[in-house]
């Protein structure tokens, strides 16, 4: 583990260490996984254009996402089933996430409960939310995440019925019978079984509330004072509903290329979305970020912050929490470096101008 430079390393790791069912079930996306490589490949279309001669003597990372300080705009994303990775699951990542003074957002679909999570210690943790069918469900959930400490939802809303992937259907995906979904114990909503078919999809087939609309976000609201973010928008109509719904925040996702194929790389999605929130709200970015480079383009592009998901599980299925403290070190570094060398000190002096897109017009150069 001393030789590892960069984040993309676990994955090759966690992919000689898990079982085939599990590792693809991380790795994989939708259908033709088209999206699945255009997240990551899209960041290499977009290019800097670095300001010299500043001091860089200082660099100062820091910065508050819904009112809670953070040391970096690197966060964690959902990534369920984390004991498939790694037998400390969520708590590892849970722990690595507060030592490193950022946030985690908790999966809905743990193998570790909402308490077990909280009882690691202090950590500014959201908690992200499927809505059930049985909506006492979704508020019984809700009042765990906050009376465990929990500091917001993250509504996930792609998600009305699970997209194709076609590794777990091959592998007849299931979740391994020693672990459970923690966080529906006691509630007799079934297992994720084995089926002929992904026991994931027939799960969700089965519990997840497909007529899920702009209505339930306002419901929500009615049953939870935690701020709310909406995670998986991809369009600017969708953003400004959002904002009229009262979300807190938005997250630009496409489900790490999961949901729907051939929808945008986020990248290519977020500044479409930071332009019509217009300030209102925040925005964030998941999928693709594989280096510092990656999150100083998010941010030139309008993000507030970031999100990763497939970096921590790979580098928990490597060295578990130790792995997920490397990962974030990492990125915390790159990051450093590329503002430095992009002639940023602060994340306020990032600006779209460090940065020209394949889209971009030809640049007028001003006469000085």
């Amino acid at each position: 583990m001393d030789q590892i430079t960069n984040v993309m390393e676990y994955q090759a790791i966690a992919k000689e260490k898990l079982p085939k069912m599990v590792y693809d079930y991380y790795a994989s996306g939708a259908e033709d996984q088209w999206t699945l490589q255009e997240n990551q490949n899209a960041f290499s279309r977009i290019l800097f254009r670095p300001r010299i001669l500043v001091d860089v003597s200082n660099i100062d990372m820091t910065t508050t996402v819904l009112g809670f300080k953070i040391t970096m705009p690197i966060m964690i994303a959902p990534v369920a089933m984390q004991k498939m990775a790694h037998h400390e699951g969520e708590c590892a990542t849970a722990r690595a996430a507060s030592a490193a003074s950022t946030i985690m957002i908790l999966s809905s679909w743990t193998t570790s409960s909402v308490e077990e999570v909280a009882s690691t210690g202090p950590g500014v943790r959201f908690f992200q939310l499927y809505v059930n069918k049985d909506r006492n469900v979704v508020a019984q959930l809700v009042r765990r995440a906050e009376r465990a400490g929990f500091k917001a939802i993250a509504l996930t809303v792609d998600t009305p019925r699970l997209g194709r992937r076609e590794a777990d259907i091959k592998n007849r995906f299931a979740l391994p019978p020693h672990l459970t979904l923690k966080n529906y114990e006691g509630l007799d909503l079934g297992k994720i079984d084995k089926t002929d078919d992904s026991g994931l999809a027939s799960y969700v087939a089965n519990q997840t509330d497909r007529s899920l609309s702009w209505k339930d976000v306002k419901w929500l609201q009615t049953i939870t004072h935690l701020p709310i973010l909406v995670k998986g928008v991809l369009t600017a109509e969708d953003a400004r509903l959002a904002v009229q719904a009262g979300a807190a925040g938005i997250i630009v996702s496409n489900h790490g290329a999961r949901q729907l194929d051939y929808v945008p790389a986020t990248i290519l999605a977020l500044e479409e979305v930071v332009k019509a929130v217009q300030g209102q709200v925040p925005v964030f970015l998941d999928g693709g970020i594989r280096r510092g480079t990656d999150v100083f383009k998010a941010l030139a592009l309008g993000a507030s912050g970031v999100f990763i998901g497939r970096p921590v599980v790979f580098a928990l299925a490597a060295d578990g929490e130790a792995g997920v403290t490397k990962v974030l070190q990492m990125l915390r570094d790159e990051f450093e470096l590329t503002m430095a060398l992009s002639g940023c000190r602060s994340l306020k002096e990032i600006t779209r101008d460090h940065i020209v897109a394949s889209w971009d017009a030809p640049r007028v150069v001003p006469r000085l």
